[in-house]
């Protein structure tokens, strides 16, 4: 009898996990509006969702973190995989200046804040985080663990920490174009 509850607690156990596996929500619907194409998965956290711009044909994956308070615009055809962190506003410098003054405190120095703007048919890498105040060019490459802060022409293969251009995107899909020109048209139709 006991092995009996045993493999019952475990089979509720596991029901209750599948429960919890993430979910792509297509379609996704942000402020009332339907916005086609654009996969958001269950398990992505958006704060301040009032003040995130998302396009269509947007991918956004699992277990990400978008704090959108100072506001996030993101563009056509981004893809954001998994684990990754898209920040508005950063209290690093000003805890340690304020210690327990900091949440009493008004206009606080230290504290950052910026919009963040990821333009078209860009890809954000595993594990990366994008700081306040980035712009992300469109048809640009982050690479998975990079810490973005600042401003990035469009094409950019950005990596490291803290991240740097280090190519560009369309050196890498200048073989495949040649390889396959009837995708030229495509191409061109986001990227001119």
């Amino acid at each position: 009898m006991r092995k009996l509850y045993w493999n019952f607690r475990q089979w509720q156990t596991r029901r209750k996990l599948m429960r919890l596996e993430p979910k792509m929500i297509s379609n996704y619907q942000l402020n009332g509006e339907i916005i086609r194409f654009t996969r958001v998965s269950s398990s992505t956290v958006i704060s301040e969702k009032a003040h995130l711009k998302l396009a269509g044909y947007v991918f956004i994956g699992h277990y990400n973190f978008i704090e959108a308070s100072n506001g996030i615009q993101i563009d056509e055809g981004v893809q954001i995989t998994n684990y990754i962190s898209i920040l508005t506003h950063s209290s690093h410098v000003s805890i340690r200046l304020y210690g327990r003054a900091y949440v009493t405190e008004s206009n606080l120095i230290g504290y950052k804040k910026g919009a963040v703007h990821i333009g078209a048919y860009s890809f954000i890498g595993p594990h990366s985080t994008i700081m306040p105040g980035t712009n992300i060019g469109k048809g640009c490459i982050v690479a998975a663990y990079s810490s973005v802060k600042g401003d990035f022409p469009d094409f950019s293969i950005i990596a490291g920490n803290p991240a740097v251009v280090v190519g560009d995107t369309r050196t890498m899909d200048e073989p495949f174009l040649k390889e396959h020109p009837e995708l030229q048209n495509h191409y061109n139709s986001w990227a001119k």
